[in-house]
């Protein structure tokens, strides 16, 4: 049996114990709160009884965090479509709604199941037993390409190129209003949301918290109440483009953590049962990490997607 994961170290923060645990690890407080619960955190050499309970800066910290029930993924006979695919690597166009690696609460099901079953379980073993071959993700309800290792040294190359932003990401999305100027750059660091740790929040520039994020943006089609953009990215953060639309009041519509729908378009996401965040990863280019030939991938919106831009319609203002 896997030992627990042992986190360590010293409180930066004075107040509630969740939330300053919270600070100082990458756990959320919900994550913190059962941890407590189930008597797994130490402060001061005492076992913390409640999350609420006060603490001081500079109190040390001891976490037990146990191992995954079952932290191996098995291949699942799932259909996906792919792209591209030869012996190092494999380019896929995930659906809306596929989670990409099984996690808490999605412990099957996942891309990865998928592709266990379609690449006979070669994938890279860099990602772990849980996570093999991922080089990047894409959220759950976000549609659009993905490329994974089926090798170490193709996981490495193409992890390279991710760090160093060589590759071509480009996203359409549907966002609320219309942004001025039509197009433009959103340069703002990312980081965990004081208020809510399972949110991402943009920071100041000279907060030592988050990491540099910038997001390029074009109007590609004006709508009614509306607008269909295209974000290419320089960096690639979590809910990035998400993040940076919403935050210059541009939220991205059916998004259900950053942005709220505009009422008039409301009827139209229920009529056509419209669940998601209006995003979808169109273009995806990078060097093969193994015999260097450049590949350059494109997606069409998906149907749903695309019906909403036509229920939409279009803006003449």
């Amino acid at each position: 049996m896997n030992a627990p994961e042992i986190r360590s170290g010293e409180l930066t923060t004075a107040g509630r114990l969740d939330k300053a645990l919270a600070e100082v690890t990458d756990l959320s407080r919900e994550r913190v709160k059962a941890l407590i619960a189930d008597k797994k955190v130490e402060v001061d050499g005492r076992t913390a009884s409640s999350p609420s309970a006060k603490v001081q800066a500079g109190s040390s910290f001891l976490i037990h965090i146990p191992p995954p029930d079952n932290p191996q993924a098995l291949p699942q006979d799932i259909p996906i479509e792919v792209v591209f695919e030869d012996e190092h690597l494999i380019v896929v166009d995930k659906p809306a709604g596929m989670v990409v690696h099984p996690a808490a609460g999605n412990a099957d099901g996942t891309l990865v199941n998928a592709l266990l079953h379609r690449c006979r379980g070669s994938l890279s073993g860099i990602g772990g037993v849980a996570r093999p071959g991922i080089v990047h993700r894409i959220d759950k309800d976000t549609s659009g390409l993905l490329v994974v290792a089926k090798t170490d040294a193709a996981h490495e190359g193409l992890a390279k190129q991710f760090a160093d932003h060589s590759l071509e990401r480009a996203y359409l999305a549907v966002c609320g209003g219309h942004p001025r100027p039509a197009s433009g750059t959103v340069d703002e660091r990312i980081g965990r949301s004081d208020a809510n740790r399972k949110k991402m929040a943009v920071l100041p520039k000279n907060s030592s918290r988050g990491k540099t994020a910038v997001t390029h943006y074009k109007t590609v089609e004006r709508l009614d109440h509306g607008t269909l953009v295209e974000c290419r990215l320089e960096t690639g953060r979590t809910h990035q483009v998400r993040v940076h639309l919403a935050s210059i009041g541009h939220a991205l519509i059916g998004d259900p953590v950053y942005g709220r729908t505009p009422a008039p378009l409301r009827p139209i996401l229920k009529s056509l049962d419209f669940r998601r965040q209006a995003l979808h990863a169109a273009i995806l280019g990078f060097t093969h990490p193994v015999t260097g030939n450049p590949y350059r991938f494109s997606s069409e919106i998906p149907a749903d997607m695309r019906e909403l831009i036509d229920q939409m319609g279009h803006s003449n203002r």
